[in-house]
């Protein structure tokens, strides 16, 4: 049952959180919930667009900078608080960067009266976080770099964390073949229907000129 359903919706509430918190009567929950994704868009838009006007970096710096692994959205009378939790916030440090930002967000929030309050948390391990190793796999795939070499170099960068287990599959035209298929690596346990065990899991699109590539990372971090 485990392996059928979304890791995180199937640990909600027990070692999964949620991103959001607050409240609503249910005539406006869909506006609040339309609003925070909004809010999700507008900054990794963002992050994206200031991106590409950086200068050349190396693969690892590059490939891996500015990743946001989740926003938690927290929603008051007057004021609304986002944290925005990053692997390496060098972006968002610039001077000028978090005003432009909160003029963004504004213009995505349904009342005016409400203020914004941007919060910036740094991951303590970049290399457990599973958006990052796919942000990672996404850069070396798009500069022709063998899907079997990324991932195993993906493997070693877990190493640095304290995990006890990494599943990734990369399913989609691999090495440009003209039938699609799936190839998966994996390294310690994963205990995916068990409740208890804390897993962090994402999927993550890759745009490449052959086509659109699946990626999925499940990372067992530890169990409760």
């Amino acid at each position: 049952m485990g392996q059928k359903i979304n890791p995180l919706g199937f640990r909600l509430g027990t070692t999964q959180n949620h991103h959001s918190f607050w409240f609503a009567q249910p005539k406006n929950y869909s506006e609040g919930l339309q609003e925070d994704q909004k809010i999700r868009n507008c900054i990794k838009n963002y992050i994206q667009q200031n991106r590409k006007k950086g200068s050349n970096r190396k693969i690892e710096s590059d490939s891996s900078s500015e990743v946001i692994t989740h926003i938690e959205i927290q929603k008051e009378i007057d004021t609304i608080h986002v944290i925005i939790h990053i692997g390496f916030p060098n972006l968002l440090k610039k001077k000028g960067a978090i005003e432009e930002l909160e003029k963004d967000l504004q213009k995505e929030v349904n009342s005016v009266n409400q203020r914004l309050n941007i919060a910036i948390e740094k991951v303590k391990e970049p290399y457990r976080q599973p958006n990052i190793l796919a942000e990672y796999i996404a850069f070396q795939l798009k500069n022709r770099v063998s899907f079997r070499k990324a991932m195993k170099k993906a493997i070693e960068l877990t190493k640095k964390a304290d995990i006890k287990g990494v599943k990734i599959k990369i399913a989609g035209r691999l090495g440009g073949k003209e039938i699609a298929r799936a190839e998966c690596i994996k390294k310690g346990r994963l205990p995916l229907q068990t409740i208890r065990a804390k897993i962090d899991y994402c999927c993550y699109p890759i745009r490449t000129i052959y086509g659109v590539l699946g990626v999925k990372i499940w990372i067992f971090v530890e169990e409760e």
